[in-house]
């Protein structure tokens, strides 16, 4: 198993968002994180980049806790944020040439694999631009890139479809896949249910910080016995549980 959340309670200030999540997210599977608005997705997610402490509970990649080697976990976990954080003063090139330095990755071959995906998502040409040059759309490309350049054993994708026009989405499903494939374990949050419902092997359904269900598909269903229900279904199910409680 790569990642491993245990019994993680924890938030932003004493009363925690997190209550007892326990979850995991193995070597070449993909895993959908699914919730309403304030369910805990993004919380989830920063407690297991170290941006948040747990108030309880442990987080595990590979065995190993952040607090034991930072910089070794963080170098196991690559990142695609909803909103694309570039630094306004380097150009594309040279926010290539920084994921290589800080993943201490090698140049020449990366720099290979950097042209092919700077080709699948048309932005070869662009690479002495500035993040002020590129759209939103544009500049989420450029986190999937410097992303998916490196050998994180933990890719995490956040809300990875916004602003992406349908082509796009289609190139970042594969790499998810080929990613996958290599053995990377994949851990995505979204909304558009259709695309994760296609390409995860594994869901956790979040409500109130709280797994409501995890599982496959089918799990899900007979959890909430729906059997023939849809992801989007089961999404709205658990939306009416909310507003019955």
């Amino acid at each position: 198993m790569t990642l491993i959340i245990k019994n993680l309670t924890g938030g932003y200030g004493r009363i925690p968002v997190l209550k007892n999540e326990s979850f995991t997210v193995e070597n070449g599977q993909t895993v959908a994180l699914i919730g309403l608005n304030g369910a805990g997705k993004s919380t989830t997610i920063k407690h297991v980049m170290g941006l948040l402490q747990p108030q309880s509970g442990s987080i595990t990649l590979d065995g190993l806790e952040l607090q034991a080697d930072v910089q070794a976990y963080r170098q196991k976990i690559a990142y695609v944020p909803e909103l694309p954080v570039l630094y306004p003063e380097l150009t594309l090139k040279e926010h290539i040439d920084l994921t290589i330095m800080a993943y201490d990755l090698d140049e020449k071959s990366t720099w290979q694999q950097a042209h092919q995906l700077l080709q699948t998502f048309r932005l070869d040409n662009k690479l002495n631009w500035f993040p002020i040059n590129f759209s939103k759309g544009m500049k989420q490309k450029v986190m999937i890139v410097c992303a998916f350049i490196t050998k994180a054993q933990l890719f995490i994708i956040d809300e990875p479809f916004t602003g992406l026009d349908p082509l796009a989405v289609h190139d970042l499903l594969g790499l998810v896949q080929k990613k996958k494939q290599a053995g990377a374990a994949i851990l995505m949050s979204t909304h558009i249910l259709t695309n994760a419902e296609q390409s995860a092997d594994q869901f956790v359904l979040l409500n109130h910080g709280q797994v409501r269900a995890q599982g496959t598909l089918k799990q899900i269903q007979q959890e909430f016995g729906m059997d023939a229900a849809n992801l989007d279904e089961l999404y709205v199910q658990m939306s009416k549980e909310d507003v019955t409680q």
